[in-house]
């Protein structure tokens, strides 16, 4: 073994990779859709043979309109997430269904993360699945990990696109990811526990897995409201695409490990499912149970990598959130246990939910007795459980271990380990070392030191922030957490630091997926580390701008106004409005953010003249102004700029702008004033020429800052026209100038009486999920590239 691995380390990179290459082509879908059910064609070609094999998701109702292209597009997603393994193995994969760019650049981005993750933890580390030359891989540090060339084919020719779609969904109701699992079960049990609607979702694997959700699935039916299940086989079609690897031992399935043979992109198969379940009931969170130590990113021989937990790390969950942002599914993504170690975790379920934490099942190899679930007591999980159950004097028996299995686990826990982190092991042995519940020589004793941060709430700003949660459920979650652990911790510097979260000023810090209106200026600005330069341009130092100008080349200009919004709203809408939503799309693009510039709080509003408290500058000092700008931020390396304009008149002067920054600096320079989803607005109004101070503009103050909205002093003001070529909302309208005064008398052109916060919530996620989207597509994109389609 030792000198094959010689050989291969002076292997190139092209040679090295054609080991793993064993697939020609693979293809998915298309989907055959039916209203409970799907069924998605795998084939897979090699050395010119032919496998297929089908991928089935079933559930207990109906979910699906066989005809509608949405349901077709979700549909497709679900199907491809399996096949996201395998991007390492094969020359070429075809996805035959309903895709979006959305979809396709989501695809390719998580299937490269996956075979750069496969690559490390699979075969560059020791892997009992593996034979031949693939079990000893040198390290190869490339551009790109995925092998195949990806293929999108529209399931039917001519067929009606998916169009953007708002999911109506309402934030009170939490999707429980569930099995038998303590993350999923602690999870429904404080989210129960505040208040929060819960609907337990459990996925039905084909294979023996199902065994470690079955007594909870069953109790939950039989007893919680809203508990549902999806079948899918996606275990057997895991193990058929095992045999189609040469590199896979052939007798994989007798393999004793803890950890899959090659795949590593699990979870998402899970999350899809339940995703058609969520839209029918309109449920706005998806809770999934991931704890501290899942968001590790660490380098092995120079290729940075997550450590093969990608899938339930924080990274993960942001990631999801934004990809349904960006769809417009208004679902959003997290784990409330992500200041949690395990040891806790295990604690606050048998101590404070123990008629859950008698179903759990947390065992490789569980069996069925009697119409019950019972755990092997011998793999390293069931030692895990015992240990951890037996160091706060808790009896495993309740969950299914017998005197045998508890002794047995003890006596071996330290010999034969566990599956946990460092320090985490380590505070577990000296705790059963301090109740004498194990035995070990003095030398040993000497060396199992605690680790208190272990059994404590651990805030810390890339792996546990405290606003990874949304703000109402934070206070009451913490509650909970800190009535069972010692105490709190954040990270400061190399230290922990005790600390109150409750009085700490993140407890208020925004969410960055979700409208809250009790949230109004905590804008963080920060990438994720304190001590890192942030995304707010006027807040850094010249060493941090410095910086950032290396990691980021875009831009983003708010322009507002000062003017008259009728007698129920304040001055600085515009002005507030496109700050607001520039903070607002920064928060929610990943890493490394946008930079947004400090606001131009004034515009040209002299057709406002006749109402005090309008401020008004001309065309020429604004474009100026604006073009100074532009050539300034060129000159610092900044390429591509977006005006995100908060007052519609100003258009044609920040047009004129953006056309000599263009010309001189020949950066991209645009000017955003809603059209990216303006269409999507007019759906949720019922006004004609809601152009000012109406229906659109008051939901979106009243879901901002209700406090300066004087609803008593709103009026109806819906101006009409001679022609409808001048109507503000006909799609045959023509751009036109006039004072406001000769069109309304109290200054409002729209029905603010009809405005609600709720519509102002939906708006502002609209808003910011297009030009989110819109900021995320410049980001990866070069200036020759913004010319040319990529894909």
């Amino acid at each position: 073994m030792h000198s094959h691995k010689e050989n291969n380390e002076n292997k190139t990179a092209s040679e090295v990779f054609s080991a793993l290459g064993v697939i020609d082509r693979m293809e998915v879908g298309p989907v055959i859709l039916e209203k409970r059910r799907l069924k998605a064609p795998y084939k897979v070609i090699r050395q010119g043979k032919e496998s297929q094999n089908t991928l089935i998701y079933s559930f207990e109702e109906t979910v699906f309109d066989p005809l509608d292209a949405s349901d077709r597009n979700l549909a497709s997603m679900m199907t491809v997430q399996l096949a996201l393994n395998y991007g390492l193995f094969c020359k070429e994969i075809v996805f035959i269904g309903t895709f979006d760019n959305t979809d396709k650049r989501f695809i390719r981005d998580m299937m490269e993360n996956t075979s750069r993750e496969i690559y490390v933890n699979k075969f560059l580390m020791h892997n009992p699945f593996l034979t031949g030359e693939a079990a000893s891989l040198p390290a190869v540090k490339m551009q790109d990990y995925t092998q195949a060339k990806l293929i999108f084919k529209e399931e039917f020719q001519g067929q009606a696109r998916s169009k953007w779609q708002f999911w109506t969904t309402d934030k009170t109701r939490h999707c429980i990811l569930s099995s038998g699992g303590k993350d999923s079960l602690l999870s429904y049990g404080m989210i129960n526990e505040i208040g929060k609607e819960t609907h337990p979702i459990f996925v039905n694997e084909s294979g023996r897995h199902w065994y470690t959700a079955l007594n909870a699935y069953r109790y939950f039916k039989a007893n919680i409201p809203n508990t549902a299940r999806v079948w899918t086989n996606s275990d057997r079609m895991f193990n058929w695409m095992l045999r189609q690897m040469p590199f896979i031992r052939k007798d994989f399935n007798t393999v004793r490990a803890d950890d899959y043979p090659v795949r590593l992109w699990t979870v998402a198969v899970f999350l899809f499912a339940v995703l058609p379940l969520m839209k029918k009931r309109g449920i706005g969170r998806l809770v999934i149970g991931d704890e501290y130590d899942t968001s590790r990113r660490i380098t092995y021989e120079g290729i940075q990598h997550y450590d093969g937990l990608y899938d339930q790390s924080r990274y993960f969950d942001e990631a999801m959130s934004r990809y349904f942002l960006k769809k417009g599914w208004a679902i959003t993504q997290f784990s409330v246990l992500r200041p949690l170690a395990e040891l806790s975790i295990q604690k606050i379920l048998t101590l404070r939910y123990p008629e859950l934490q008698k179903l759990q099942v947390s065992c490789h190899a569980a069996h069925q007795e009697g119409g019950h679930v019972y755990p092997c007591g011998k793999c390293e999980k069931c030692r895990r459980i015992i240990g951890m159950m037996k160091s706060f004097d808790a009896d495993p028996i309740s969950c299914g271990y017998n005197d045998a299995q508890v002794k047995d686990a003890l006596s071996t826990i330290m010999t034969k380990k566990v599956k946990q982190i460092g320090e985490d092991a380590g505070h577990l042995f000296w705790m059963l070392l301090q109740e004498n519940l194990i035995e070990a020589d003095d030398d040993t004793r000497k060396k199992i030191k605690p680790h208190p941060e272990t059994v404590q709430l651990r805030f810390d700003q890339e792996r546990s922030p405290i606003n990874a949660v949304p703000t109402d459920l934070r206070k009451k979650l913490t509650n909970i957490m800190i009535a069972h652990t010692a105490g709190a911790v954040k990270r400061i510097g190399r230290k922990w630091v005790a600390f109150n979260p409750l009085e700490d000023e993140g407890i208020n810090k925004l969410y960055a997926f979700e409208m809250d209106p009790d949230v109004k200026e905590h804008f963080s600005g920060k990438d994720g580390d304190r001590n890192a330069p942030g995304y707010l341009w006027g807040e850094l130092t010249w060493p941090e701008a410095e910086k950032r100008f290396q990691e980021t080349d875009i831009a983003i200009l708010p322009v507002g106004a000062i003017e008259q919004h009728g007698p129920h709203l304040p001055l600085d809408v515009d002005a507030f409005d496109a700050d607001y939503l520039a903070r607002r799309v920064a928060e929610a693009c990943s890493h490394p953010k946008p930079l947004v510039l400090p606001l131009i709080a004034y515009g040209v509003s002299y057709h406002h003249d006749d109402f005090k408290g309008t401020i008004s500058v001309s065309n020429d000092a604004l474009s100026a102004f604006v073009y100074d700008i532009g050539m300034s931020l060129a000159r610092n390396g900044i390429k591509k700029l977006v005006i995100l304009n908060g007052h519609g008149d100003n258009s044609p002067t920040l047009q004129y702008a953006a056309q000599m920054i263009n010309r001189d600096a020949r950066i991209f320079t645009c000017v955003e004033t809603g059209e990216t989803s303006d269409v999507d607005l007019d759906k949720l109004i019922s006004t004609p020429n809601d152009v000012h101070a109406g229906e659109i503009e008051t939901s979106t103050s009243l879901a901002t800052r209700p406090d300066l909205v004087k609803m008593e002093h709103a009026r109806a003001m819906i101006p009409g026209f001679s022609s409808r070529y001048l109507n503000f909302s006909s799609t045959r309208g023509i751009p036109w100038y006039s004072h406001t005064k000769k069109i309304s008398e109290n200054g409002i052109m729209g029905d603010p009486t009809k405005a609600t916060a709720e519509k102002g919530e939906k708006m502002w996620e609209i808003m910011i999920a297009h030009l989110m989207t819109f900021i995320e597509d410049l980001k990866s994109l070069t200036l020759e590239e913004i010319f040319q389609k990529r894909y």
